[in-house]
This record gives structure tokens, C-alpha cells and sequence, in this order.
């Protein structure tokens, strides 16, 4: 049975999410919010020793959570484990009632997560866990996502890849190009940004941005954007 993307959200419980601005991890709260869980908070951690690939401009995370209507907890972090410990511990201390974090995984860090959860006492909320990657895809781009790629692995895919949709078209392309590689990217062959979404009061459009090939990997370096109310004007934004 296909989930109705347009249904009322119901809360029972609040959650925080972990947040990087990819697929997963909208199509994850998505769900959450779709199972009654109300996410109070993004949170969005960049690894002060590994830049690269994965690293989104900080503006855009802002964007999205701006577009959200969801406050958002940014820090950088040497441990990620310490530092999500730490964030929870310091928005309960300001009395916030977080009773699970929600996680876009769907192959790999399950001992992490566990074992942060088992430490705060948090229900742990995986929503994508051990599904299969071509159906969750089909799934976010039936639930409205808004998908781009932002990174990818350059031994794989080629500069081309940058800024482009994730559509059906998109799907046929990456199994023409290399059968191995897994559709929702899980073993670091590309990286996403969710730029609209069926949580997103406003789109991002992304107006300014350098390729940059780095650490073996095309990445779309931006610094400038837009924000755009649904069917009304642009703001701009640029790097902050």
C-alpha cells in the first residue's frame, strides 16, 4: 500500500532528527512525522577532520530548516557521537522534551545509533532501515521530493552528475552507467540535497555554484541561492 504524502500529521511523541540535508534524511522525517512523531529539531553536524564530499554549504541547511518551519542545531564535531549526546543533553536542560531520534540509515551505523539512543534513553526511529534502495528512491520521488545531486564519486560518475535531478530518468542513467552502483548512493557513490518537499513551506533554488573536484570526489560548491514561496516570489541568499 502506497503512504499518502498529503495526510494530517497526528503528534504522540517529539523527536529530534539527524540532519545532513540529503534524501534520506528528509524522506526519513517525512515518515516519522507520517508514524506521529513531532521533530522538534534538526541537527546537523559537519566532521571538522573530513571535508569534502559530504559537506553542504551551512547557509543552504539553514535554508531548508527556514523553509521547514524546524529550529536547527549546528555545530561542527570531532566525536559525532559526543557532540549528538551533548546536543540532546542541552536541549533537555532547557526543558525540552526529546523522547527519540529519528536517522535516514538504511545500511549502515546502526551500532552508532543504538548505542547514542541506549545512552539518553531516546526510542530510536529508522524509518529507511534495510529497505531497498530503488523502491525508497521511486518512494521520494513520489512523496514530492525535490532531489539534486551535490557530490559524486569521481572514479564512478563524472562531473555531469552535479546539479542534477533525481527523476526516473535519472534512475535508467545510473543502471546504464554501472549496475553496482546503489541507487540511493549508499556506499558514497553520490550525495543529495533536498531542495522542496512535501515539509518545505518555501523551495531552494540554487543560483550560484562552483564545481570543485576534491579528495576523489566532483562536488557542487554553493554560495548562492534562492528562496521561493510556493508560487510566489524569489528572496535571495547568499553565504554566510
Amino acid at each position: 500500500m502506497e503512504m499518502d504524502y498529503t495526510m494530517t500529521f497526528i503528534y504522540r511523541k517529539n523527536a529530534v532528527i539527524s540532519w545532513t540535508g540529503g534524501k534520506d534524511g528528509c524522506f526519513a522525517c517525512l515518515k516519522a512525522m507520517l508514524e506521529g512523531y513531532q521533530v522538534t529539531h534538526l541537527l546537523h553536524f559537519t566532521n571538522v577532520k573530513k571535508r569534502g564530499s559530504h559537506e553542504l554549504n551551512p547557509g543552504i541547511v539553514r535554508a531548508q530548516s527556514e523553509s521547514m518551519g524546524i529550529p536547527l542545531v549546528q555545530k561542527d564535531f570531532f566525536s559525532y557521537e559526543e557532540e549528538f549526546m551533548k546536543a540532546i543533553r542541552d536541549l533537555r536542560a532547557k526543558g525540552e522534551r526529546i523522547d527519540g531520534a529519528v536517522f535516514g540509515h538504511i545500511e549502515t551505523h546502526k551500532n552508532l545509533v543504538d548505542r547514542i539512543c541506549g545512552e539518553l534513553d531516546l526510542e530510536l526511529v529508522m524509518p529507511l532501515w534495510k529497505q531497498d534502495s530503488k523502491r525508497l528512491l521511486r518512494e521520494m520521488i513520489a512523496s514530492g521530493l525535490e532531489i539534486v545531486v551535490v557530490s559524486a564519486r569521481g572514479d564512478l560518475m563524472g562531473e555531469e552528475w552535479l546539479g542534477r535531478r533525481i527523476d526516473g530518468e535519472f534512475i535508467e542513467d545510473l543502471e546504464s552507467l554501472d549496475a553496482s552502483i546503489d541507487h540511493c548512493g549508499e556506499n558514497g557513490e553520490f550525495h543529495t540535497l533536498v531542495t522542496d518537499s512535501p515539509l518545505f513551506g518555501k523551495k531552494i533554488h540554487i543560483t550560484g555554484a562552483s564545481r570543485i573536484f576534491q579528495n576523489g570526489y566532483w562536488y557542487l560548491d554553493i554560495h548562492e541561492w534562492t528562496l521561493q514561496e510556493k508560487g510566489d516570489s524569489c528572496r535571495p541568499g547568499r553565504e554566510k
